[in-house]
């Protein structure tokens, strides 16, 4: 992959994430985080929706060539989204009453316009 791909699709990521956000706070997520890192990954977003905590992972596409922006969620994927969430929770003085794991995906239609669904409670740890 050539540099300018792959900062091509930096920028639509960046980009998707960004336009997550805004959503995500207009939607009344307090966002805390966004690209939490520990040593088992990233999470994209975290937030917290009253008073559950909300770890949120953002994918944008522009094609469906590898899939649409929801079969990049992988069980996989969801595996090392729950070791991180893991790491984040180890970090906190207090535990929160409830953990959420939303997906927020962006499919890009052009320019200045893009589909975005937000999946509340997308998946449980261990599914």
């Amino acid at each position: 992959m050539t540099e300018t791909h792959a900062s091509e699709r930096n920028d639509v990521g960046r980009r998707g994430e960004d336009a997550a956000v805004a959503y995500l706070e207009r939607s009344g997520i307090r966002v805390l985080e966004r690209n939490w890192r520990c040593r088992a990954g990233e999470i994209d977003v975290i937030g917290t929706d009253g008073a559950t905590l909300v770890l949120i992972e953002v994918k944008t596409r522009r094609t469906v060539a590898k899939g649409s922006p929801e079969e990049a969620v992988t069980p996989t994927k969801r595996r090392r989204i729950a070791r991180v969430a893991a790491g984040y929770l180890a970090t906190l003085a207090e535990q929160p009453p409830a953990v959420r794991f939303d997906v927020v995906t962006l499919f890009v239609l052009g320019p200045e316009r893009a589909l975005l669904r937000h999946h509340r409670a997308a998946f449980e740890v261990g599914s």
